[in-house]
């Protein structure tokens, strides 16, 4: 082949790549449009690369600029692009991340086809590797690989298993409330930023509960956890350029130093399990000697190393317990606290309730499960404060979903604070804190909708809201008995997006001693 014959070979290559370029950027994005348009769908123009992405990052800014007025109406703070575009094309509508497609639902019924289909709809590829830094494990895991893994862990948070775990949620908080008493001590009321208090005992209980007589080693882990979560969030807040991860920038050594630290650290604690586990004298009551009682058992069953988790999965799923674990029940605390220092007659009916059921003794779980008061009060801070408030899927091949077909590469966006605050479903007091709207049991007021979903629904309902709400239920119960507490004058309301739905400026309260 002579000179020119290489040289059209490259221009043929050059104009190849350019057409592909030009395909993802503005043709497959438009077709997509059209077709979208057809289904009855509106939304929002495609524009050329970013899409929406600039407008959604400046009105997310604006919002998170100020706080808010101290209401419920928080829709337009935590989701202010979104709301904008349901509220002008529909509450099912589409909008633009980049050249793909957004499709927003709200409608309960498709919501429930969706999460149902957890197969046909997975989670969405791509997006910012670095998050693989901080959790990946059964929430990152799809079809037989997340079957596996759900087989396996579904052991270690059965209720039966949660109750002797209670004792270690019970520890935990004591040492919170002592804490706050010590502050109390010469004065008769103080004011508190309780959220950080409650991070660290929702991390404090996740150390204790997922590795017991290694308390120490995994707080420690989940020490370097909370570094890894401060720099996976700094570095989501940036554009991530493709490659940019394998530059040696300091934020990108750290991150994998942390890495290899906390694997290393928990792969140490796990071969010392497994060979206790062999000689027959592990402790089986924590999470990670469930984990590994269960995986052992499934390898023997099958006789098979293939049906189990490896050591490296372990690993993660041990990442996933700090991660996940504590994340929705920092959320439910502190806005169920923000909730009863404004609704002092609902703190004085759950602080009775409490009085009554325990007294000054020690809670235990017959008694957390007894707590009717406790539990409205809980479902209505989960419909008006959802700790994850929104889910995300993707759409890998054409898909019809009620009337709707959506082509392949549609991104799908679940909106679990939408579907909490829609006054068709809720009524016209949709915003207002009235946990007697719970009284007959959340059953009754969905009638078998996916109108309330806190946690998820379908087969991919989040395993640990068992663990999360009886943490939540012994924090409370100990803080009723001792406190009484009033939203401070330099409160800021603030709920905001990070992982999970977090108060910005944080949770100042009067604090008084009982």
């Amino acid at each position: 082949m002579g000179v020119s014959g290489v040289w059209c070979g490259v221009g043929i290559i050059l104009v190849w790549c350019a057409l592909s370029l030009l395909n993802w950027v503005w043709f497959k994005p438009k077709r997509m449009e059209k077709f979208l348009r057809k289904q009855g769908l509106n939304g929002s123009p495609y524009r050329f690369l970013f899409g929406d992405l600039k407008e959604l990052v400046k009105m997310l800014k604006d919002a998170k600029s100020k706080p808010m007025n101290l209401n419920n109406d928080i829709v337009s703070r935590v989701f202010p692009f979104e709301h904008k575009s349901i509220t002008a094309y529909g509450k099912n509508c589409f909008t633009w991340m980049g050249p793909r497609p957004m499709v927003h639902i709200i409608e309960p019924g498709m919501v429930k086809e969706v999460l149902a289909n957890y197969n046909q709809f997975q989670k969405p590829r791509g997006g910012n590797p670095l998050i693989k830094f901080l959790v990946t494990g059964i929430v990152d895991a799809e079809s037989d690989r997340w079957s596996k893994h759900r087989k396996i862990i579904n052991p270690a948070f059965h209720v039966e298993k949660l109750k002797h775990m209670v004792p270690a949620f019970y520890t935990c908080c004591l040492e919170r409330i002592d804490k706050w008493e010590d502050m109390l001590k010469r004065e008769s009321m103080c004011e508190l930023d309780v959220w950080p208090y409650i991070q660290t005992l929702a991390s404090d209980v996740i150390s204790r509960t997922a590795f017991g007589s290694n308390f120490e080693e995994g707080k420690a882990i989940f020490e370097l956890q909370k570094e890894q979560a401060v720099l996976v969030i700094e570095a989501m807040q940036s554009i991530y350029i493709p490659g940019s991860r394998f530059l040696p920038t300091k934020r990108n050594n750290r991150m994998k130093e942390i890495d290899r630290e906390v694997k290393a650290s928990i792969r140490n604690i796990i071969e010392k399990r497994i060979i206790a586990i062999k000689e027959g004298s592990s402790n089986n009551e924590d999470l990670l000697g469930l984990l590994l009682e269960s995986n052992y058992k499934a390898i023997k069953e099958h006789g098979n190393n293939n049906f189990g988790l490896s050591i490296d999965e372990i690993i993660e799923e041990c990442k996933v317990f700090y991660f996940a674990g504590q994340e929705s029940t920092v959320s439910l605390l502190v806005w169920t606290m923000v909730m009863l220092g404004q609704h002092k007659d609902w703190q004085a009916q759950a602080r009775d309730e409490v009085s009554q059921v325990f007294g000054e003794k020690k809670p235990d779980i017959n008694g957390l499960n007894r707590l009717k008061i406790v539990n409205v009060i809980f479902n209505e801070v989960l419909r008006l404060y959802t700790p994850v408030p929104s889910l995300n899927r993707m759409v890998h091949q054409q898909t019809k979903i009620g009337d709707i077909t959506l082509p392949t590469g549609s991104l799908i966006q679940l909106h679990t604070l939408l579907l909490h605050h829609d006054s068709d479903i809720w009524g016209d007091d949709v915003k207002e804190f009235k946990p007697e709207r719970f009284t007959e049991g959340v059953s009754s007021v969905t009638k078998g909708q996916a109108s309330y979903i806190p946690f998820g629904a379908g087969p991919r309902v989040c395993i640990g809201q068992n663990f999360a709400m009886l943490e939540a239920k012994m924090a409370l119960v100990m803080i009723l008995q001792h406190f009484c507490f009033d939203i401070s004058p330099s409160y800021a309301h603030a709920p905001g997006v990070v992982f999970a739905l977090e108060p910005q400026f944080g949770v100042h309260l009067i604090l008084r001693k009982l």
